[in-house]
This record gives C-alpha cells, structure tokens and sequence, in this order.
C-alpha cells in the first residue's frame, strides 16, 4: 500500500495524495518494523522502535483524517480538536514508564492508555468514514466506489485495532476476526486507492453507455452548435462529476450550459474564469468550462482522458455544425435567389404589361392616322404616350428598387443630414408647383444620421402620397429622441380606408378610387418601408386626429462613446 500511494503522488502531487502517502508510508514501517523486532522486545533500542511503531500507529488515523479533509474546507475547531487529540496521546506514548510485554500483567494506567488510544481511533476512523461516504453521493460511478471502499477500509481497520486490543492468543477468535477485518481493509484500501483498470471498466458502465449514446448522436448526423453542447454536457458532468459545465465561445458568450448558477453565468459572461476551483479545455473555436467536485484531482485521471476524448469529439461535431449550417445557408441563398429572380421576372411581366401595350397602342394609332389626325388629337396623343412612357420608367426604376431591396444588395451608408434643409429641398423637387400646400415643422438645428438615398427616398414618397391622396394642408415634424429620429407626415385627407390599412405597406396595394383613376403604381410604401428596415428602422401608418392619414419614421440614431460619434454602416451583400 506504502508503494502503490508513493508511486500515485509521484504522478498527481496534490495535497490529498500527500496525506495518503503519509499514512501508509508510516504503516508500512510500522509493520517492517514489528517484522524486524519480533514480538518481544528485550534491548533498550528495541524498546525505543517499539514506542515509536506505537506513535505511528496513533499518527496513522490522524493521516487518513487529514487525506479525507483535504478535499474541502473542515471546521476549524475541528482541526484544533482532531490535531490536539493526536498530539497529546502521542507525547503520552513517548511518556509511557514501559510497554507492557505479551501474557505480562496490564497496569491501570496502561489500560486508560489502551481506552484513550482506541477512542482516538475510533473517532478519527468515523469521521474519515462518514466524509467519505457523504462525499461519495452523486460523484460517477468509479469515484463513488473509490470513496466506499476508503470508508469501508477506515472502519475495518478500526474494527482490527478494537478486536485486537481485546487480548486473547495467537489462535483465538479474537485474533482470527481480526486478522480478517485487517485483511478486508487492506484489500479495500488497495482497491480504493489504486483500483485495477479492468474494475473501473466494470465501474464506468453506466457512464459508458450514457457517453456512446453521446458519441452516435454526435457523429451519426451533423447538428446544430447548440444542440450538440446540449446532448454533450450532461455526460461529460457525469463523467467526472461536475457541478456545472458549459460550453463558451473564444470571443465571449455562452454557447450552451448544463447546471450553471447565476453566479457561474456571471463569470462566463465576464470571461473564461482561471480559478484553482474551475477546469477548462479548449475544443477549437469553443473552450469547455466545467466546475469539478473537489475529489475530481484525486480521483479522476483516467476520468479526465475520457473527458479530453470526448472534447476532442465534440470539437469535430462542432466543426461539422458549423459546415451544415454553411451548406444550408448557402442553399437557403441560391434558393431565395431563385425565388427573388423567379418572382420578379412573375412581377415584371404582370405589371409592364399595362403600360408597355398603353406605349404601344398610341405609337401604332399615331402612324397609322399621322396623316387624318388633327393637331389637337395628336397632341392628346402625345401627351398620352409621355405620361404612359413616364410610369412605365417609374414603374421599371421601383421593380429595380424592389429586387435590390429583397436580394439585400442596398448599402445604408449613414451621414449627418440638416433634415429641416433636406425636407425642403425634398419638397421643392417633388412638388414644385404646392409648396404652400405642405409644411415643415422641424427645428433649425436638428441634425440626423441617416443614409441620404434611404431618408431621400421614403420622405419624397410619403410627401406625394400626401399631397395625392390627402388633403393640405401636410405638415412634415421631425424631432429626435435619446434612440431614434422620428420623421411624421400627415395630411387632413379621408385616410387610408379600414380594408387596405393591413395590407397597406404589400406591393400592388391601390384603393378602389387609386385604381379606378390609375393612379400610382401599388410599390412606393412597399419600397419605403424597405428602406427604412434595410436602415435597422421602420415605417408605421395610423389614422390622424380628427382626419387624414399620418405615417411615422423611426430610424435609429448612433450611439456616442465619448467624443466620437460611431455611426452604423450596414451593408447587405
């Protein structure tokens, strides 16, 4: 036992593995030396080995109690009690007037002796094996084991000591149960600190399995990151009895965690934590973060291989997670541009139809009645033929709009805008001749952040819509709050009518009055609700009090960090 502990602490110098090493190391040259001596004890350097064999046995009890201690945080008193106990039976042995010889008559005092020396051992052996009988519930399999045997082995070489102590011969009974129990300790010992490697087989079972059934899934079909941190950590906590584990990201955040605390969640979020107490191991671009019960360094070697082992698995499943998702990510993007390309040309060919065979209808009428037709009917056709020409461009201009829109290929480019100035120069451009119809409510010096095609082209739309199908006067309000800018448009009209309201931001929605005059096209809202979420905003229509329609811009506004300004620059390719 005294080579099997020397040769564990040699590989894992931990503190409990010292403590242990102690213990039987002192056995041991108890046991060579009482081999060495005989059983009686004549010379006065064979008196001195004999009291000193006794010490070690009074020390041997207080080693295995420091060994079951090591693994967490006794009480204090404890220690000063257990600590001074041993001390003072040891200097009694060295104070002894003599050891009492076999078949020689037992004093009084050595007898109190005797009761003392028991006693020591017996609450030191109890203490070892209720603390690791307790210590032992919900570890794995093989540790829990472990722990049973030490417990047993504490108790059994206790009951050794006790039975021995009560005298009798060589070949009595007394004798013989003792010699059994030391023998039964020290097989459990044995096993308990150095079990064989076909055991802990037998022992792991249960892990095992729980851990194949890991394996399959993970290489049976490539998953997700987080389902395979999912179906992973429960079994690796088992595999070494963890009380928390998780999986985190190298550049921060929690990919999956399995039993974690508030607190636990705190030092992940605040980065992968270094403490004695905590145990990780980096799988590629994850790292596995897993709080060890204290008994993991002492009892956990080949535990913590086939943890290695199965990081290293999950380090593979994690790499094949992430290609799945790749592959599908690509596919989901071939497809939709099928899709985008499937539906626009669907799109196209429906609506060009009107106004191209419009274009077309008036260029053949014109030749074929150029030389009939009066002046005025050629100048009505004429003008009919540009209007038609015009929302055939228009109508070609949003599909173009529309199609970068959905295939995310607009660049928003935020930048610093004097929007009253803008509103203005918007309003001029787009209705030149009703410029007294709309009016601008924005403070002089408010300034926005926002990408000037984006902002140009959803105002504008808001405005003509407005002065279409309202009625003046529009008022244009803008004011900026703490997280966005607000941009309102709202006229005196009727509103937009109950039955369109939900489907008012669709492509090709037109009121009856809008289609019976064939007026607009059904695309502007559509694209300017576009712009505005392609610009992280949004665009929302309520009805105006007491009338008229009024439709709200919300476009985020950047945060400041210290005196810069960082502006947002999204770019969809």
């Amino acid at each position: 036992m005294a080579l099997v502990a020397v040769g564990q602490w040699r590989r894992r110098r931990s503190g409990a593995g010292l403590w242990v090493t102690a213990a039987f190391v002192v056995l041991g040259a108890v046991v060579l030396a009482s081999r060495a001596i005989g059983t009686d004890a004549h010379g006065g350097g064979e008196r001195v080995i004999v009291r000193l064999e006794i010490v070690g046995l009074v020390v041997f009890p207080y080693l295995l109690y420091r060994f079951a201690q090591a693994f967490g945080s006794p009480s204090r008193r404890l220690q000063i009690l257990t600590a001074s106990m041993t001390a003072v039976l040891v200097l009694w042995t060295l104070l002894l007037p003599r050891i009492p010889q076999q078949g020689e008559h037992q004093p009084a005092w050595w007898v109190v002796y005797l009761l003392a020396f028991l006693a020591h051992w017996t609450v030191l052996s109890v203490i070892v094996s209720w603390r690791l009988l307790k210590a032992g519930r919900g570890q794995p399999t093989v540790a829990r084991r472990r722990m049973t045997l030490l417990a047993f082995a504490a108790a059994a070489i206790t009951a050794a000591i006790v039975v021995a102590a009560l005298g009798g011969s060589r070949y009595s009974v007394e004798a013989l149960v003792s010699g059994l129990a030391g023998s039964l300790a020290g097989i459990a010992f044995l096993l308990g600190l150095s079990p064989p490697p076909l055991l802990r087989m037998v022992w792991r079972r249960p892990e095992q399995r729980r851990v194949q059934d890991a394996i399959f899934h993970l290489m049976a079909r490539a998953v997700s990151e987080e389902e395979v941190a999912e179906r992973v950590l429960p079994p690796m906590a088992e595999i070494v009895g963890a009380r928390a584990i998780a999986f985190v990201h190298r550049g921060g955040g929690i990919l999956h965690g399995h039993n974690l605390s508030e607190a636990q969640v705190a030092q992940l979020r605040a980065g992968s934590p270094r403490t004695p107490d905590v145990l990780s191991l980096d799988v590629g671009e994850e790292t596995l973060v897993l709080w060890p019960n204290p008994y993991f360094p002492f009892f956990g070697d080949e535990e913590l291989r086939l943890l290695s082992t199965l990081t290293a698995l999950s380090g593979i499943a994690f790499d094949r997670a992430r290609l799945a998702a790749q592959e599908r990510k690509a596919r989901e993007t071939l497809e939709r541009a099928n899709e985008l390309k499937s539906n626009f040309v669907a799109l196209a060919a429906h609506e060009l139809r009107t106004p191209v065979s419009a274009v077309n209808g008036l260029i053949q009428t014109l030749f074929a009645v150029s030389g009939r037709a009066t002046q005025a009917q050629r100048d009505e056709m004429e003008r009919m033929l540009v209007e038609q020409g015009t929302r055939l461009a228009q109508l070609v201009e949003q599909l173009l709009d529309l199609s970068r829109l959905d295939a995310d290929a607009v660049a928003i480019e935020p930048q610093r805008l004097p929007v009253r100035a803008r509103v203005e120069v918007l309003v001029a451009t787009v209705a030149p001749d009703r410029t007294d119809d709309v009016e601008v409510d924005v403070a002089p010096g408010l300034v926005a952040e926002a990408d000037p095609t984006a902002f140009d082209r959803i105002v504008s739309n808001l405005v003509v819509n407005a002065l279409r199908y309202g009625r003046p006067p529009v008022v244009v309000r803008a004011d900026r709050g703490e997280n966005h800018l607000r941009v309102v448009v709202e006229d005196r009209g009727e509103g937009v009518p109950p039955d369109v309201v939900p489907v008012l931001f669709e492509r090709f929605t037109r009121g009856r009055q809008t289609r019976a005059l064939e007026i607009g096209t059904g695309l502007g809202l559509a694209i300017a609700r576009s712009f505005a979420r392609a610009h992280h905003g949004d665009l929302t229509y309520e009805a105006a009090e007491p009338t008229g329609a009024r439709f709200e811009l919300l476009l985020p506004v950047p945060r400041l960090r210290g005196d810069i300004e960082v502006h947002l620059v999204h770019t969809a390719t």
